[in-house]
């Protein structure tokens, strides 16, 4: 059961508790069998060498033989149970996961493309199949070990609480040495990998100017920095694990000299002795193991965290109520939008209707807010105040999934994905080769689609592979068009079309003007706003003037001839 503080990732960590219980349980089983290699020398010592007896040491050797093979056959089952559990772990969580990353790109207008949450995501997931976690699982079994220390000798006893205290103390000190330097140099390799990232999907711009020294070298003293903070971390490390080896093994050594005198003393026999050796290296190996895999402690540490609190952070979408089809009748509502991350809004105020079926210009000069118009109207960007509506309902209301196959949008960057022109027209759902031939005609980019070797199974990579700028825009306005959406946003859409690809959008606007369908253009070429119904002239973001076309063009005249700034109507 969830409750009402519980994140996704503590809610999956609940659903696994079976799955966790039953491997404490096997843990159980594996620390009492530990047991047997101390029981087996006692036997040994002080029964078998005194009287000689060939058929006891016979037999005793058998039955630790037999609980030796299933200790190692527990061992292998509890393994395996937190494989599974780790698999589940992910398959519950990675969906999220991505949506998380999904929206980090989105909520950042693309600027921000990391996948940590996936990487966060894998990296809990193998320290669950790992040995480190086992000393979790052992840890509570150190204090018995102690206690069976106890019954061989009170100086037995003490001599384990003693070792274990410094081993403890040891613990801590890796934990405050190590710690913070291991945590800060994770953060500086997240900045080194998204500075990667960014630099790669600019290799042209880096190329052609002569830039890569200068970027690479950037990007090296975020490297340096992150191996300085490494190697400092993994110094201070090695000294604490030499220094834990050193605790283990002197103790080791003395418990023999301790129970070699003991025996002398007559206080316990040679079988204790040895068993004692053995049973308090049993005891002290959790800390051990712990000292051993602090860094992969650490690292998980700090990926349960950062999951944790971006599952808090960007809450999963709840369900929303299907809506009949929408018309693409759109409303702004005094709509004030700034783009994620800023303060200051781009749209200031904005208030208008745009009528279903209209075919609506966008102009203005550079940063007055086009974009950000675009982005707002189809909900990619929040309102910071004030409402937008589609079909009278706040565009965050719609369920993204059913309202996509109404939309058609095309950015200004044209992005392509990884697959065939089909499948990127088609929007990676289920192909109609119907459909995709219309749009594809509609964008007039059939005729060379299919002068490709493969046609429309020419496979592409995400810049497009052997597509021209323009031919890459044409396959983009073909997936916009795709399945006759209802609305229609073309930002720049004929920043790359050369005079064939001018001709192509012309008639794609006319169709869709046709269709009834509502299209929003935002362009600086005032050729195709002859099409247009209405336009809309933003200034520094806000809206300046809006009306039909004609009544727009000639205020815009006016202006121009009295040389001033049209005042806001």
């Amino acid at each position: 059961m969830k409750s009402s503080t519980d994140s996704d990732l503590v809610t999956a960590l609940k659903e696994c508790k079976t799955a966790f219980v039953s491997a404490a349980g096997f843990s159980m089983i594996i620390n009492i069998l530990m047991l047997v290699p101390s029981l087996y020398m006692l036997q040994v010592y002080d029964r078998v060498v005194p009287t000689g007896n060939k058929s006891t040491l016979m037999m005793l050797t058998l039955i630790v033989f037999v609980l030796f093979l299933t200790m190692s056959l527990i061992e292998w089952v509890r393994s395996q149970i937190l494989v599974k559990v780790s698999a589940k772990l992910e398959l519950l969580l990675n969906q999220r996961a991505f949506s998380i990353a999904y929206k980090q790109s989105l909520y950042s207008g693309g600027q921000s493309t990391t996948t940590q949450a996936l990487d966060d995501l894998t990296g809990l997931r193998q320290f669950l199949t790992g040995s480190g976690l086992f000393a979790f699982f052992d840890a509570p079994w150190m204090p018995i070990y102690i206690a069976l220390m106890f019954l061989f000798h009170a100086w037995y006893g003490w001599f384990s609480v003693f070792t274990a205290v410094i081993l403890v103390i040891i613990a801590i000190i890796n934990e405050k040495a190590t710690a913070g330097t291991l945590m800060e140099a994770n953060k500086q390799s997240m900045i080194s990998r998204g500075q990667v990232s960014r630099n790669l999907r600019n290799a042209e711009v880096i190329e052609a100017m002569g830039m890569m020294v200068n970027v690479r070298e950037r990007w090296l003293t975020t490297t340096h920095q992150v191996l300085s903070l490494q190697s400092e971390a993994s110094s201070r490390a090695g000294i604490i694990a030499a220094a834990s080896k050193v605790v283990r093994l002197t103790s080791q050594s003395l418990i023999l000299g301790l129970g070699a005198y003991l025996v002398i003393e007559r206080e316990i026999t040679p079988g204790l002795m040895i068993a004692g050796s053995i049973l308090l290296g049993r005891a002290l190996a959790p800390i051990d193991m712990v000292i051993a895999n602090w860094k992969g402690f650490i690292n998980a540490r700090g990926q349960y965290e950062r999951l944790n609190e971006l599952f808090i952070k960007i809450p999963a979408d709840s369900e929303k109520m299907s809506l009949p089809a929408p018309t693409g009748r759109i409303q702004f509502e005094e709509a004030q939008v700034a783009p994620p991350g800023a303060k200051v809004p781009v749209l200031k105020g904005i208030s208008l209707t745009i009528e279903a079926g209209d075919l609506l210009g966008v102009i203005g000069a550079s940063g007055a807010g086009k974009s950000t118009f675009a982005r707002a109207l189809l909900g990619i960007w929040p309102t910071s105040s004030g409402t937008i509506r589609l079909d009278g309902a706040e565009v965050s209301q719609w369920n993204r999934d059913e309202l996509g196959p109404y939309i058609g949008y095309l950015p200004q960057d044209v992005e392509l994905f990884e697959g065939s022109i089909s499948e990127n027209i088609a929007r990676f759902g289920e192909i109609d080769p119907n459909q995709v031939v219309e749009a594809a005609k509609t964008a007039n980019v059939h005729e060379l689609i299919l002068q490709l070797p493969d046609g429309y199974d020419t496979v592409i990579g995400a810049r497009g592979g052997v597509l021209s700028g323009g031919q890459r825009q044409r396959v983009g306005l073909a997936r916009a068009l795709y399945g006759n959406p209802i609305l229609v946003v073309l930002d720049e859409p004929n920043s790359n079309l050369d005079e064939q690809g001018e001709v192509a959008l012309a008639n794609a606007l006319q169709n869709m003007k046709r269709n009834k369908v509502t299209v929003i253009l935002v362009t600086h070429r005032q050729n195709v706003l002859v099409l247009v119904d209405k336009l809309l002239v933003l200034n520094e973001g806000k809206l300046a003037l809006y009306g039909p076309r004609d009544q727009v063009i000639a205020h815009l005249k006016q202006a121009q001839q009295a040389n001033v700034t049209p005042a806001n109507t």
